[in-house]
């Protein structure tokens, strides 16, 4: 990264919870929005609708009073029509006759149409072919719904027409306001979304803010924190597998560590032994020279050996590495048993040996058995015993347990759980050499298993180290 990228601000974003919030609002408006639009269209539809309905009863009425009466002059029967037909709330009605306004209602109305002159040019020429017209007529913040049907009598020369007409504004209006109610509930409706969106959220979100200042927290050598764990949702089982996730790091480092500290210990006897013989070398003394040479070549062979070892713990510890496969118990036994046989000083006895088959690495159980037999060989004086079985531990599961048992002098019961650390020696009397990680190699392969390794061991009747895997495969194992 130049200086010029890392003095550049970072641009900030939202946060979750703001997010969270945002959508949720986002959703509830436009939801609230579309129902109440739709709503508020087909209500109109229907205000629209059933006054065109009234019109066209309106000229039906006309058309009765017409017929069904005795009328002396055209005058007479408009009048009677206009005095009969009492105008609903919002409308209008006008006897029209010779193309002037002529005849109102008695009574007070909310559409008075003779206050609309243009409508009434309008209706005369739009009925001069003795047709019934419907429209809408605009005048000002006035919009008139109308219908004009012909009024005539054969025997009177005189041209009339009745005209009805409502006010779609006031017509409207008890929508119109619960159009505005409706608006002032929705957005209190969305500010209580967003407001108890925000709490939710945040006790929602909570554990993974706990979880990112843990985080921040945690350094390589400040790595104690955990995340405190509330509830059993996902978000809390997110802040448990945190947890155990800075549980395995945390063992992980402190497992480093001890490894760092093991191998300049381990390290730094052959350097300070080949150095102070260097340092002692008579460069004029053949046989100093070879003596020094023979000892420092010996080191150095530890010291290969050494690193060789740690590799394979390493690798004996990466659940990544394993090859895991459907495997025959008893013919990977007797192929142990078969290697274990060509071990100097080994004499290899054939145990118990199960028939079924384990999901395992059979390249890592066999390096993890030939292990222990070589331990057995080394410290138990070679006579030892190579078995397996299955067993049913329950609930629907079964282990394969391989044992390697020896009749040496056993191991003290104080010295039995050091002798899984790494370079640790238990000293039981034979001075015998090694790296100390042979057995720390045969518990990580246990482990990447999903297993474990069991020691029985009486002092001077021999040890029996048991090697647990579950017969099918890890589920969740994770390396140490």
């Amino acid at each position: 990264m130049s200086p010029t990228d890392s003095m550049t601000p970072r641009r900030r974003s939202l946060s979750v919870r703001v997010r969270i919030v945002g959508v949720v609002v986002l959703v509830a408006a436009i939801g609230i929005l579309l129902a109440g639009s739709f709503a508020h269209i087909l209500q109109r539809e229907r205000i629209l609708a059933n006054v065109d309905d009234r019109l066209t009863t309106t000229v039906e009425n006309v058309r009765i009073v017409v017929t069904e009466g005795q009328w002396s002059g055209l005058d007479q029967a408009l009048r009677a029509v206009v005095q009969q037909i009492n105008p609903d709330r919002n409308e209008g009605t006008l006897g029209i006759i010779d193309g002037q306004a002529a005849l109102v209602p008695g009574v007070h109305v909310d559409a008075p149409l003779d206050s609309f002159p243009g409508l009434v040019t309008r209706v005369v020429d739009e009925t001069s072919g003795e047709r019934v017209v419907v429209g809408t007529y605009v005048e000002g913040d006035r919009v008139l719904r109308y219908i004009a049907t012909p009024v005539r009598l054969a025997d009177d020369p005189q041209q009339g027409i009745f005209l009805a007409a409502y006010d779609l504004r006031g017509s409207l209006a008890d929508l119109d306001a619960a159009a505005g109610t409706f608006n002032i509930a929705a957005v209190i409706t969305i500010i209580a979304a967003a407001l108890v969106g925000w709490l939710v959220s945040g006790r929602l979100l909570a554990p993974i803010r706990r979880l990112r200042e843990t985080a921040e927290r945690i350094t390589a050598t400040a790595s104690s924190d955990r995340v405190e764990v509330q509830g059993n949702d996902d978000v809390s089982q997110l802040a448990r597998t945190f947890n155990d996730m800075l549980d395995r790091l945390d063992s992980a480092l402190e497992g480093q560590r001890r490894l760092l500290d093991d191998v300049g210990h381990e390290l730094k006897t052959p350097i300070t032994i080949v150095r102070g013989h260097l340092e002692l070398l008579d460069p004029n003394s053949p046989a100093d020279v070879a003596e020094t040479r023979t000892l420092a070549i010996d080191e150095l062979d530890r010291m290969a050996d050494l690193v060789a070892d740690i590799s394979s713990a390493q690798q004996a510890g990466s659940l990544r590495d394993l090859a895991l496969e459907p495997t025959d118990v008893a013919a990977l036994t007797r192929n142990v048993i078969a290697k274990a046989q060509a071990i100097e000083g080994a004499e290899v006895a054939e145990g118990p040996i199960a028939a079924g088959t384990a999901v395992l690495d059979s390249a890592r159980v066999t390096q993890a058995l030939l292990q222990l037999a070589t331990n057995a060989t080394t410290h138990g004086g070679g006579d030892l015993t190579i078995g397996s079985r299955i067993v049913d531990v329950g609930d629907g599961e079964s282990t394969v347990d391989f044992s390697v048992a020896d009749r040496g002098p056993g191991i003290p019961k104080e010295a039995q759980s050091a002798v899984f650390e790494r370079f640790r020696r238990v000293d039981v009397g034979r001075g015998v050499k090694g790296s100390g990680l042979g057995l720390s190699i045969v518990q990580a392969i246990a482990r990447t298993h999903g297993g474990r390794v069991e020691l029985a061991s009486t002092p001077g009747f021999g040890a029996t180290f048991t090697l647990v895997l579950p017969v099918d495969g890890p589920a969740k194992a994770e390396a140490p």
